[in-house]
């Protein structure tokens, strides 16, 4: 009995006054971890890291316009990379399980609330507990797979801090049958360009997590499969609310407003990791043998999601896939082959310069509207007054007229 009280007082301990367990959540994660192996990345690996996103930064200096972003290379293990993140998750999970706890709350009738009285908190822990152990499985999977700090298009890890994780590195490798130096480089690229994006955008950061939490803000919580769950948990033991599945509780609102936050959410995830893959496989070009094979490999991965991200989006209805990443970067090559790389990278200046969903599906006239546009603006006078007045051209032979007094002399 006093093992089971200290099982369910460690289950049902204080949240810090939010609606999730983390501290039970990166329990639960590595607890996942260990049983499946978290290597510590060797003193070599660490070098290899190092040495690998000093030679991406190089070769995108070319590709870029911005200088690195880059201020700390580290190599992480897998509970480094929950460790690290967790921040970013509290801040885009916690809604969504606000809602969730709130609806166990309505399953009380409101007849039985008042009697109730102090065990009100203990739902609300309760679900925390519940929404805790179930996140942090999705977490552990999570770090299992991912192949650096931003990896899955988000910037989830410190800003500046450019980080891989050799084993799972490693393993994907294997995996694509590829050496696992040229497959470590490719990611460091990845990673290198990731953090220039997001470091010299200052606005883009916000913009794609503020994108999330608008979309998550719409998601539904279905009652019935709450109700279900609940009616699975064995109270005389506490571990029975960590095995169960609460995939399916979470679900979009079919409404205007939230197909419009859906829309803008892919958007963003698209045209980030668009721009990644179409530096990167500019930067990488004839230097590395595998190139063409792995930017495919990399963009199926993106595109599709990996088992671990397939559960991320069941458990709390976040699915995090670039569905037109394709369409972004032949968006981006338009911009580069008609503006350049300076004016390519100048479309991250303000929100409102970036292409619309629609502009996907025509790159090349989104690419040269603003080269149309600027060529009529030159034969504008602003200084006329009544605003803008197009100017014709002069006649040929025309003398120039004389300077006013008050012109500034000519160079």
């Amino acid at each position: 009995m006093q093992q089971f009280m200290s099982q369910l007082q460690h289950l049902l301990s204080a949240q810090g006054g939010g609606p999730v367990n983390w501290d039970l959540a990166r329990q639960v994660a590595a607890s996942q971890l260990a049983a499946t192996g978290d290597p510590a990345a060797s003193p070599y690996e660490r070098h290899a890291v190092e040495e690998a996103l000093r030679l991406a930064d190089l070769w995108l200096e070319p590709a870029t316009a911005w200088p690195t972003g880059i201020r700390t290379s580290l190599a992480w293990n897998r509970n480094e990379w929950i460790y690290k993140t967790l921040d970013v998750w509290r801040k885009l999970c916690d809604p969504v399980a606000s809602r969730m706890v709130g609806a166990m709350g309505d399953l009380v009738p409101p007849e039985a609330r008042a009697q109730l009285g102090p065990m009100q908190s203990m739902v609300a822990t309760l679900g925390g507990a519940l929404f805790g152990g179930q996140l942090g499985q999705a977490l552990g999977s999570l770090a299992a797979e991912v192949l650096s700090a931003g990896d899955i298009g988000l910037p989830l890890g410190p800003a500046g801090t450019a980080a891989l994780i050799p084993a799972n590195i490693r393993v994907y490798g294997q995996g694509l049958e590829l050496p696992e130096d040229e497959v470590r480089l490719y990611v460091a690229l990845r990673e290198a360009a990731h953090q220039r994006l997001f470091e010299h955008v200052p606005w883009l950061r916000g913009h794609v997590l503020t994108a999330v939490e608008t979309y998550a803000s719409g998601i539904r919580v279905n009652r019935e499969a709450i109700e279900e769950a609940m009616g699975r948990v064995d109270p005389t033991d506490p571990e029975s609310m960590q095995a169960i599945a609460l995939e399916g509780i979470f679900t979009p609102e079919d409404t205007p407003a939230q197909k419009a936050s859906l829309a803008r959410l892919e958007t963003a995830l698209a045209l980030v990791e668009g721009w990644v893959c179409h530096v990167v496989d500019d930067a990488a070009g004839e230097r590395l043998p595998n190139v063409v094979r792995l930017g495919e490999a990399f963009r199926r991965r993106r595109a599709a999601g990996g088992p671990a991200e397939q559960t991320f989006a069941a458990l709390v209805g976040l699915e995090l896939r670039p569905r037109r990443l394709r369409e972004a970067a032949t968006l981006w090559a338009a911009l580069t082959e008609h503006r350049g790389i300076a004016g390519r990278d100048a479309v991250w200046g303000h929100p409102d310069l970036l292409p619309s969903d629609d502009d996907f599906t025509d790159p090349v006239a989104f690419a040269t509207a603003r080269l149309d546009l600027d060529d009529e603006l030159a034969t504008f006078d602003f200084t006329a007054p009544g605003g803008p007045q197009e100017q014709p051209p002069p006649a040929p032979g025309t003398p120039e007229p004389p300077d006013s007094p008050d012109s500034p002399p000519r160079p």
